[in-house]
This record gives C-alpha cells, sequence and structure tokens, in this order.
C-alpha cells in the first residue's frame, strides 16, 4: 500500500483523511483534540481508520500549534538582538493609529520585553553598503546575558540586513557556536523584504515559537517512526503548499494559519473540478474561517496581523487571506451585565466540550442549540461514535440563557436556541461580507462553498442572508481540511524587495532578477523533496508612485510594461473605485515554486466507506428553521446511499460521518458529478 495521511487538528476535533493513491481506498476518522498531548488524538485517528504508519508514504499534517502560541502568549522565553538604537523598533512599531478616537485603545505589548531586547554595533546603509562592520567582539556579553536570563530562543535583525544579510549571518554563526542549545533566527532568513518593523516582528515571532515547535515535530515524528513508518513528514504551509519537517522547525512562522489552508486548496480544487471558478469558502468547525476563490484562486497576502491589525502585530510572508472570527460549534452562548445574548468568542473546546457531550461541560454552545432544535440525531452523532446528551442541552439553555432573559413555557428553551443560533449566524455572515464585500466583491457572483462540522448546517441560512443562489458541501465536510491536505503540492515561496519604476528598461532588470529567485526555488524544492516537476509563478508587488501600500499582480513571463500597467490599474479600480494617472512602481518580486506530486484523484476521494448504510431515507423529523420560525416535518437522508443524479426539495436534512446538511423548505438539491450537494436557495 502507499497510502498518504493527512492531517488536520483543530480546536474541537482531529480529523484524519488518508487515500491509497494506487488503489484508491479512502478512510476518514475524527477524534476529540487532545490538548495535553496533540499526538495522543492523530494516533487515535490513525487506528480508528484500522491503519498503520509503516504503510504510509507520506503523512501531511496542519496545526494550529503556533497561532495558539502567538495568540496566548505560551512561546519560549526570546530575546531579540538589534542594531544599535533600534532595540525599541518592535515597541514603536508604526505611528498610525487604527481606531484614532479610542482614548483607551493600546496595542499588546511586544513579544519580547525590553530587558530582554540587546543591541550591537554595526550599520548597513540604505543603499546596502556596510557604513560600521560588526562587532563580533560584543558577542560573549550578549551570549553571557542570554545565559543568565535562560533565554530560549534569539531573533536577530539589523537595520537594511534585506540589501545585506552577512551581518545577521555572521552575529548567528557565532552566537550558535557560543550557545549551541540556543534556537536562533534571523529576520533575512525569513524574508527578504524591506519594513524593518515588520522583518523585526516576523523574526521575533518565528523564535518565539520555534522552541515549542520543533519540539512537537519531533516528538511527532519519533511516533511515527516508532510504528514503522519510513516515509516523509510534510507540514502544511500558510501559503497553500506543504513544506518539509526540517524547514518547519526552522521557520515556524510559516505555519501560522496550517489549520485552515487545507480547507481553501481543497476548495479551489473542487471548484475548479466543477467549473465555478468563484466561491466562498466557508470553514465552520470549532470557529470559523473563510477565504475568497476568484477564478480558481485564492488570494495570498504578504502581511498577515497576529490578533488582528488593531491590537495586534505583524508578520511578513505569504499567508492566504483567510479571515476567522470566534464562532464555531463549541462556541459558548453568554449574557452580559445587560442581559444581552452573545456567542463566542469563547470555546468549550473539546474537553469539556459542549454540554451535550456530556462530559461536565457547563454552559450552552452552539452545537447543543442545534441539538435542540432537531438537526442533530443524539444516536448518530459522528456516525455513532458518540451518544449526544439531550437533557444537559435542554438544562444549560434554560439555566443560563432562557431563564435570567425572563422566558417561560414549554418553547423556552426553543427561543434560547434560536437566540444563540440567529446571533451566530450573524457573526459568521458578518465575516463573509468582510472577506468579500469589504475587498470589492459581491457575494452574489460566488458560490457558497460549505465544510467543516457545522458549515453545512449553517450554509443556507447564510446564503439567504448574503443573498447567494448556490450553495456546494463537498463530500465528507467535516473531514474537509484534512481532505485538502492530500491534494497540497511541496511549494516555496521566495521574495525580494526591488524598488524600480514599471517601463520597458527595468522590466528587463526585473525579468532577470526573477531568473535568480526561480533557481533558488527550485534548487531548494529539490534539495527537500528530491527530483519532480516544478512550476513556476510570478507575482510583483505594485503601487502608484508615492503611495505607501500596494497590492500584489500576477505576471507572466511575456507580459510588457502596458500590459502589466494595464492589468494593475484594472484590479485597483476594482478594489478602490478609481484609477491615478501617476507612475506605477514595482516593489517587490514574488517567485512561487511548486513540486508536482502524485495525489488522489477528486472522485475516488468521495467514495463512501465501506460498511456504511444503504438506505437514503431514514426517517421524518420535526426541525426548526430559523426562516420559518417554526419546527417543520423534514425528511432526513444519509448521503452515503444517495447516487450521483439524486434530486429532491426541502425541507431535508442530509446526515453524514462529521456533518449534516440543512435544506431550507423552499429549495432544491442534488447530488453531482463527484458527490458534491449542490443547493439552489430560493427567496
Amino acid at each position: 500500500m502507499s497510502y498518504v495521511i493527512a492531517i488536520d487538528i483543530g480546536g474541537t476535533f482531529t480529523d484524519l483523511a488518508a487515500c491509497d493513491v494506487e488503489t484508491g481506498v479512502v478512510a476518514y476518522t475524527k477524534s476529540p483534540t487532545t490538548y495535553g498531548q496533540l499526538s495522543e488524538a492523530i494516533f487515535d485517528c490513525i487506528r480508528k481508520a484500522r491503519l498503520e504508519a509503516r504503510q504510509a508514504n507520506f503523512v501531511k499534517h496542519g496545526t494550529t500549534l503556533v497561532i495558539n502560541a502567538l495568540l496566548q502568549r505560551a512561546g519560549a522565553r526570546t530575546a531579540l538582538l538589534a542594531t544599535k538604537g533600534f532595540r525599541d523598533l518592535l515597541e514603536i512599531g508604526r505611528g498610525n493609529r487604527t481606531q484614532p478616537f479610542n482614548l483607551r485603545f493600546h496595542r499588546e505589548p511586544p513579544l519580547v520585553p525590553r530587558e530582554w531586547r540587546f543591541e550591537v554595533e554595526e550599520r548597513v546603509e540604505g543603499s546596502g553598503r556596510v557604513r560600521t562592520p560588526l562587532d563580533k567582539a560584543a558577542l560573549g556579553a550578549v551570549a553571557g546575558a542570554l545565559k543568565s536570563n535562560g533565554i530560549e530562543a534569539l531573533a536577530i535583525s539589523f537595520l537594511n540586513s534585506y540589501l545585506a544579510p552577512e551581518h545577521e549571518q555572521e552575529a548567528a554563526a557565532e552566537l550558535r557556536r557560543l550557545l549551541p542549545d540556543l534556537f536562533i533566527t534571523t529576520g533575512t532568513q525569513l524574508t527578504r523584504e524591506w519594513h524593518e518593523f515588520e522583518r523585526t516582528a516576523t523574526a521575533t515571532a518565528n523564535a518565539y515559537v520555534g522552541p515549542q515547535v520543533s519540539r512537537y515535530i519531533a516528538e511527532f515524528d519519533a511516533g511515527l517512526r516508532s510504528g514503522g513508518f519510513s516515509g516523509s513528514l510534510l507540514l502544511m504551509g500558510s501559503h497553500g503548499g506543504v513544506i518539509s519537517a526540517e524547514r518547519g522547525c526552522r521557520e515556524p512562522i510559516t505555519l501560522v494559519e496550517s489549520g485552515p489552508v487545507g480547507g481553501c486548496i481543497g476548495a479551489a480544487e473542487y471548484g475548479r473540478a466543477l467549473g465555478v471558478e468563484n466561491l466562498v469558502a466557508f470553514d465552520m468547525g470549532g470557529t470559523t474561517a473563510c477565504a475568497m476563490i476568484e477564478r480558481g484562486r485564492y488570494a495570498v497576502e504578504s502581511i498577515y496581523q497576529i490578533g488582528g491589525p488593531d491590537a495586534g502585530f505583524p508578520i511578513r510572508g505569504n499567508v492566504i487571506d483567510i479571515l476567522e472570527v470566534g464562532v464555531g460549534g463549541g462556541s459558548i452562548g453568554w449574557l452580559d451585565e445587560q442581559r444581552r445574548l452573545h456567542v463566542g468568542p469563547r470555546s468549550a473546546g473539546s474537553m469539556p466540550g459542549p454540554a451535550c457531550y456530556g462530559r461536565d461541560g457547563a454552559e450552552p454552545t452552539v452545537t447543543d442549540a442545534n441539538l435542540m432544535l432537531g438537526r442533530l440525531d443524539p444516536g448518530n452523532f459522528l456516525g455513532g461514535e458518540m451518544t449526544l446528551v439531550p437533557e444537559r442541552a435542554t438544562e444549560v439553555l434554560r439555566d443560563r440563557i432562557a431563564g435570567p432573559l425572563g422566558y417561560r413555557g414549554d418553547d423556552a428553551v426553543t427561543r434560547a436556541a434560536k437566540g444563540v443560533l440567529t446571533i451566530a449566524n450573524l457573526t459568521m455572515s458578518s465575516i463573509i461580507k468582510k472577506v468579500s464585500i469589504a475587498r470589492g466583491y459581491d457575494p452574489r457572483d460566488f458560490a457558497l462553498f460549505c465544510y467543516g462540522g457545522g458549515g453545512p448546517l449553517h450554509g443556507i441560512e447564510l446564503a439567504r442572508a448574503l443573498k447567494i443562489p448556490r450553495v456546494i458541501v463537498p463530500p465528507e465536510p467535516g473531514n474537509f481540511s484534512a481532505l485538502g491536505m492530500l491534494l497540497a503540492d511541496p511549494r516555496l515561496d521566495t521574495a525580494q524587495t526591488m524598488v524600480v519604476r514599471l517601463g520597458p528598461e527595468s522590466l528587463a532588470r526585473v525579468t532577470a532578477h526573477y531568473g535568480e529567485l526561480e533557481a533558488q526555488g527550485r534548487d531548494a524544492l529539490r534539495r527537500e523533496f528530491g527530483e519532480g516537476s516544478v512550476s513556476i509563478e510570478r507575482e510583483a508587488e505594485m503601487r502608484y508612485k508615492g503611495q505607501h501600500h500596494s497590492i500584489k499582480i500576477a505576471i507572466n513571463p511575456e507580459d510588457d510594461a502596458a500590459t502589466l500597467r494595464e492589468r494593475f490599474d484594472r484590479e485597483y479600480l476594482r478594489r478602490y473605485g478609481h484609477t491615478n494617472p501617476a507612475d506605477v512602481e514595482i516593489v517587490v518580486l514574488h517567485s512561487l515554486a511548486t513540486l508536482h506530486m502524485e495525489r488522489p484523484e477528486l472522485q475516488r476521494l468521495a467514495q463512501p466507506s465501506a460498511g456504511r448504510a444503504k438506505r437514503a431515507e431514514l426517517e421524518v423529523r420535526p426541525v426548526f428553521f430559523l426562516e420559518e420560525d417554526r419546527f417543520l416535518p423534514t425528511q432526513v437522508y444519509d448521503r452515503a446511499a444517495l447516487g450521483a443524479s439524486f434530486a429532491g426539495k426541502g425541507p431535508a436534512l442530509i446526515v453524514e460521518y462529521g456533518s449534516s446538511t440543512l435544506i431550507g423548505p423552499r429549495d432544491t438539491f442534488s447530488i453531482g458529478k463527484i458527490g458534491e450537494i449542490e443547493i439552489d436557495c430560493h427567496a
């Protein structure tokens, strides 16, 4: 056998998708995430799938470990070494106020306190010329201070080092010699782009999570090897491709959005297969993530804000443009001092989880509300692996929401559950608006592609609120982020700042520089993964002369300056509603190298697992529909028994392992050519 196994660790469940690329055999399993020892849930999923590690050629792994460590400030004791006079760069940041009228606004403190920020004599000018050589003799004192403070990780970021990285490299080499157990990262190791604050913040964040991620990857890899695994462990990168475990240990910041990225890859692949180029990828699990796919491509941004654009800090590096919100199946419904209902961002997680899990959960969640409204079957949750406890959901919704709000009578719990879902849907629809309307897209021109354990359950309500006419639910939506990872290829993005006015002469220099970046990408991929077919994409950050911010534009090798100018103006007009006659500048070059691996076919991934029921119509039961404000008799179907071209109309509920799809009373649905559910939403 030659299995590819993909693992996605979520806030509530850890998901597995596996496929034998030779025979097409597939397997999907889920287990509650084990926060104390994350790998326990992974190996439990492998056991449930009746697999052994030795059967896999590749294991692809996505994790929220990096983003959680940064948001929770749970990283290593980290220090920063900066050019003399610039130790406070992290604290100064940018001078703009994102909330100018909030007198109480303050940013989160930097990851490195001031007493652990050190300086050294060196200076590179903005031209790249060395003005002051590195004072290597002073590094001994720095090493002593690091050791006496118990520092575990060090970030080195010098002024203008993106032009001349030698000083950073020399300092890192000397400190590694003096402190061989210290995790050390340099700014230019991660990016050769300008903007001192962003590059320094990126290096600091990479160092901050480095020791923890390195230990986790080493332990997980050792666990796989002990089970006979002899293949390659790959990690899901934030840019939409997988990277080697060795690179992930060196550059863990590239895993910052490792969790949700797999779903975006899968959504783009399914969209291409279905001939649907424009999708809103909507992932609702323990939390919710959303991304736009336009013309078959998801947007990849160069700046990602940890903790949000207001109080957080930026990292520089390619990240799929995903927006997240703390509302999902495990999100807790609660009342504030004025008895106003809120949902999230606090979550019940996997332990204790929602109250209906019967694990001493004491607060109502979105999952509890869905159960009370007939949308979940307590005896057939996760294909019968878990039995839900409706009495506990009733109790917490009554005591925590219905009672304090003064609801009385037989419908008190129903009203409370309806309120929880209404607030949750409003919050989730707002994030779709932010990723679409706020970026110049009309959601009515897109299909809503729903996945995650809760996505298909809320999809039609969100689509109707946003006037999206079509909803698509892929096969195995509850494991879809892991399924998307099965389709991910190794990818390496290289970038270099190069500020030039767009014109025929400068474009020749740009083309020559792209050749160097592409050679670097190809060589690195082949060193880490061996020989294979490598494709290259080019992108450039461009702006009007005099502007600070830029936008990314795709570049083809045959493009001339006039073509690029037209493409830039067109994208600028779409985003901002106007153009400018000023000159256009290219400021950063991006080269995206992808090594194409053998991977499973989409149609094979839709095959139902052996042993599932083959009776399509299971039962008719009352299900509450928010749009009707009442329970309706609803036909429940087993998705595994619905063949291609099967069609029906609502109200309906289609259940499967890991998820359920709700069909509104005025909606129609059909099963498509690769097992997808296509829903036409009627007003």
